[in-house]
């Protein structure tokens, strides 16, 4: 008896149950929701949020060819070489290697990380190289180039991130310039054959910068009995004619931009079916919105493996998961926090009246001998700036995106040789050029984003040396950016003056985690108010409406 009455107790339970309409589910759900969310602190809603913002913008699509997507090929294990360090090296303990590294203030994330080397000599590089480097003052490498060399000698793919001015372009430049001479010994090119290895820049300048670089270090070596190594140049603005010599026997290394590589990759000027090395310099400059797709696009010319290597001074979060989906078995190298400031740069933020700048741009060039870089987002400013220079009997040069390929050669040209005193830039002039023995970088108006910030100081404080970097700001410059600013020189141990040591993180008040924005990398907001992301979608829809409206 007792058995019926629960089995027909059961029976209105499921009937009830049944009987209950969808909408009073979802009100419980939503009740429940209310009641979880009621109990969260500020930051853990905030931390939860950012999470779903950074998973919907987050590129499903890896850094393959598609034929590799389409054919499901998956490289599971790093290219082979013949590299190995020496034998007393091999020997050291693990703990020998961390002290090391410790020692530098290199940090790594990886599986079997080659061990890092704090000599030249040691990493097996020739003797007439070190010779040519201790010329030039390279005497020792630089802690990037310590674990990042031996990592890209080892056949590695590498996420390299290091503070502007650590020697990253050694780092990169050196193990292709050894791959090629071993093909090279092997079996002399040809005609037609090669590249080895690409290195992508964002810029024609950093991309002019790194074939110079590469053009000199190669010359040395030849000069020392090695055999003579072919670097093309691809950049737009320049006429190929100019290089033709080059294509006449067989290529080694090209420097390029994405969009020129891509145009001589499809007119198949060359091919990439024995290219084993492909490196980009300001990784996170190139896998961003507007050259992801030119990069994808120039993936599907690969034929094989190939070696991978990402650098840069910034690397948000976003582009490093992205970065370590798309390698086989990366090895993450970095010097200290992605996006944070070179320490050797002194940093001085003052607050000038926007209608005061011109006049106290002069007083800030007296503090220190030229060559000085000026710096300012908006190209009519670059030209006002010059000009104003020019009449006060100021010898300056300006370069922005709008002026041709021949003004900007001029002005680079120019301020290198000390011909010029002053170089006037918007942004473009911000990523990875390495002009010598600047002391003093002014930044004129600040960059919305603070990444751009941290490039345009790193002109100065390069290689070990010391600079300043003078900062004007004001009423026009967004709070968000000066948050932002005071959290980078908090960090750096730098001098926060009162105007921004008053303004206020409202994360801070509601108890939140200040872990930083994973989409720039910026310390003062988090992914739900990035300028760079609002950048990002604002030009997205963009060219979204100019494709709608092609039509018309």
């Amino acid at each position: 008896m007792k058995e019926d009455e629960d089995r027909e107790e059961e029976r209105r339970k499921e009937k009830a149950r049944l009987e209950r309409t969808l909408l009073e589910e979802a009100q419980e759900v939503h009740k429940r929701k209310a009641e979880e969310d009621a109990h969260k602190s500020e930051g853990q809603k905030e931390a939860e949020a950012d999470e779903e913002i950074l998973k919907a913008i987050s590129n499903k699509k890896k850094l393959f060819s598609d034929m590799e997507l389409a054919q499901g090929i998956q490289y599971t294990d790093p290219l082979p070489t013949s590299w190995r360090p020496p034998r007393f090296i091999r020997e050291r303990t693990e703990a020998q290697h961390s002290k090391l590294r410790e020692k530098y203030h290199i940090l790594v994330e990886g599986d079997d990380i080659p061990p890092p080397i704090n000599s030249f000599t040691d990493m097996k590089i020739p003797s007439v190289m070190v010779k040519h480097l201790k010329s030039k003052g390279i005497v020792d490498p630089t802690p990037i180039q310590i674990q990042g060399i031996p990592t890209a000698f080892a056949g590695r793919d590498m996420i390299g991130i290091a503070f502007t001015g650590s020697g990253k372009t050694l780092a990169f430049c050196m193990p292709l310039i050894m791959f090629a001479l071993e093909e090279e010994t092997k079996l002399p090119f040809e005609r037609g054959e090669g590249p080895v290895g690409i290195i992508l820049c964002p810029s024609r300048e950093l991309a002019t910068q790194t074939y110079e670089n590469m053009m000199a270090w190669t010359a040395a070596l030849h000069e020392g009995g090695f055999p003579a190594l072919n670097t093309l140049l691809c950049i737009g603005g320049i006429s190929m004619a100019e290089q033709s010599h080059v294509f006449n026997k067989g290529l080694h290394v090209v420097v390029a931009t994405p969009g020129r590589l891509m145009d001589l990759l499809e007119k198949k000027r060359f091919n990439l079916e024995s290219c084993k090395y492909l490196c980009m310099d300001e990784a996170d400059r190139m896998i961003d919105l507007g050259f992801e797709e030119d990069v994808r696009t120039i993936m599907s010319f690969f034929k094989h493996q190939r070696q991978t290597l990402l650098f840069s001074a910034t690397m948000p979060r976003k582009i490093q998961d992205f970065a370590q989906q798309s390698l086989i078995k990366p090895i993450l190298v970095n010097v200290g926090r992605a996006g944070a400031a070179n320490l050797d740069v002194l940093q001085v933020v003052e607050y000038v009246k926007q209608e005061a700048k011109m006049v106290y741009l002069l007083e800030c060039l007296q503090k220190t001998p030229p060559p000085v870089i000026v710096f300012s987002e908006n190209k009519n400013e670059v030209d006002d700036i010059q000009e104003y220079l020019l009449l006060k009997g100021v010898e300056a040069v300006a370069i922005h995106g709008s002026k041709t390929q021949e003004e900007r050669q001029y002005a680079i040209k120019s301020f290198k040789s000390g011909a010029k005193d002053v170089m006037v830039a918007s942004g473009v002039a911000s990523k990875g050029l390495d002009f010598n023995d600047i002391q003093h970088v002014i930044i004129f108006s600040m960059p919305k984003e603070i990444e751009d910030y941290v490039h345009q100081i790193g002109r100065t404080g390069r290689s070990g040396k010391t600079g300043i970097a003078t900062t004007f700001v004001n009423m026009n410059t967004a709070e968000q950016t000066l948050l932002d600013l005071k959290y980078l020189l908090m960090e750096a141990g730098q001098k926060v003056p009162p105007f921004l040591q008053s303004i206020e993180d409202p994360r801070a008040v509601q108890g939140g985690s200040l872990k930083g924005c994973p989409v720039c990398g910026g310390l003062g907001h988090g992914i739900s108010n990035c300028p760079k992301l609002e950048d990002n979608q604002r030009r997205t829809m963009a060219s979204h409406r100019g494709q709608d409206t092609d039509g018309f």
